[in-house]
């Protein structure tokens, strides 16, 4: 895990679509101005990490149906 990810202070928050039964992700803004997500029934496993460019392209690829 990098040192990003291990700092202490991290505001995680859950996502509106969460169905309250833990099938959820949680998202962090790190110091750098990337987003680390990470799934809630899990946080011990190690967070995905995308830059805004990224984080933009794969929610624009969510909208468009391109990812299953």
């Amino acid at each position: 895990m990098s040192d990003c990810l291990a700092q202490d202070g991290l505001t995680w928050r859950r996502s509106s679509r969460s169905t309250g039964m833990n099938n959820c992700v949680e998202a962090a803004r790190l110091s750098d101005d990337t987003l680390a997500v990470r799934d809630s029934k899990n946080v011990a496993r190690p967070a995905l990490r995308f830059s805004p460019a990224a984080w933009s392209r794969f929610l624009g690829a969510l909208h468009e149906g391109s990812v299953t």
